[in-house]
């Protein structure tokens, strides 16, 4: 039974540095059983916590400290694993017992030396669950500033989509406000960079989020701004624009930006487990209603913005670009309890949608002399 115990320990041990090494180490998305399950526990906990709270912003304010928690306990789980496994790989050879060598095990992992090993297996065997504890906080500590990086370099654009598109961010709202809102006529000026832009924002958001999953439990500061959110309003705006008024838009830029996007948004929902669809049929219906689509038109029309279509022509080009990125996008939202902006979809809390905040109109009075 003490070889049984041992070898078991050994296997514990590897598996859980197996599940350190591909989750903090290596940059590649990771299938590690551990790190999921906690994740899925944690998830879980938060839903149960919050599933009967009503009002958004309680249940925003709830939900910014899962990430935290899901760290925390993933480092938990690993120590505990590591904890078991030395214990039962001490059993072997500590002549005191069990529970003996389940102290030796904690005083070595966790460096606090209180239990002296008794010969040279016992101290080489302390050694290295000395080492190993050292070296796994070494690393969660390490991993942090790699996560907030990331996750700074992601709110920064979605801050700065604010004075463009609202927030809720919405697709109508950037055509309405960017450029043509303010009389600019020169089509190369900002939003071919605007786009551009995005679409090394959408490359950025799917290699990091999902080598780093815990990532996307991470939300954005402001309880009515979410990165989810803001990436669909920027591909809203992009097939808007190419279905209104294709000759005035920067089609390229446009294009390149939605083909990242939903690219983006794929490889994010397999990281979450989420069920996607590679190839959508192009004359799918939409979820988003025809009237809801109107209802945006309007928003664009209210400005300067010259539109070559009428809604009614611009409908199927709008719903072909759309399809690719809808469906995963309303997963991803419902999934992440995203800020239930305009044209984003149900959500399972039942919340109706929330309109943009926009500036109040403060022109000045005009001098009299």
């Amino acid at each position: 039974m003490d070889v049984v115990g041992a070898v078991l320990g050994v296997l514990v041990v590897v598996l859980t540095w197996a599940s350190v090494i591909t989750t903090l180490v290596v940059p590649r998305r990771s299938r590690d059983r551990i790190t999921l399950v906690v994740d899925r526990a944690v998830n879980a906990s938060y839903r149960m916590a919050t599933h009967k709270v009503r009002d958004y912003q309680s249940r925003d304010r709830r939900l910014a400290s899962q990430a935290s928690t899901t760290i925390l306990l993933q480092l938990a789980s690993w120590l505990v694993l590591f904890y078991l496994g030395f214990a039962l790989v001490l059993q072997g050879f500590d002549e005191q017992g069990f529970g003996h060598a389940f102290a030796q095990a904690g005083s070595s992992l966790f460096t606090l030396g209180y239990v002296a090993p008794s010969h040279a297996t016992v101290t080489l065997i302390d050694y290295l669950a000395a080492s190993t504890g050292l070296v796994v906080v070494a690393l969660q500590i390490g991993y942090l500033p790699t996560l907030y990086s990331a996750f700074n370099r992601r709110e920064t654009e979605v801050t700065l989509l604010a004075s463009r598109a609202g927030t809720p961010a919405w697709g109508p709202e950037i055509l309405a406000r960017t450029r043509f809102g303010f009389g600019v006529d020169d089509d190369g000026a900002v939003m071919d960079a605007f786009y551009l832009g995005w679409e090394r924002w959408a490359a950025d958001l799917s290699e990091s989020h999902t080598n780093y999953r815990v990532l996307t439990r991470f939300r954005s500061p402001a309880h009515l701004s979410s990165w989810l959110v803001a990436q669909v309003a920027v591909l809203d705006s992009a097939a808007l624009w190419m279905a209104l008024s294709p000759g005035r838009a920067p089609i390229v830029e446009a294009r390149l930006c939605l083909r990242m996007g939903f690219m983006a948004l794929r490889s994010l929902a397999d990281t979450l487990g989420l069920e996607v669809d590679h190839d959508p049929d192009p004359d799918t219906d939409l979820q988003l209603t025809y009237d809801d689509y109107l209802a945006g038109i309007a928003r664009i029309a209210s400005t300067s913005f010259p539109m070559e279509r009428t809604p009614e022509q611009a409908w199927p080009d709008f719903r072909g670009w759309r399809i690719n990125y809808e469906a995963v996008a309303y997963a991803l939202m419902d999934s992440l309890d995203a800020v239930p902006g305009p044209w984003t979809g149900p959500r399972g809390t039942g919340d109706a949608p929330i309109s943009p905040v926009r500036p109040a109109n403060r022109t000045p009075t005009p001098y009299q002399p």
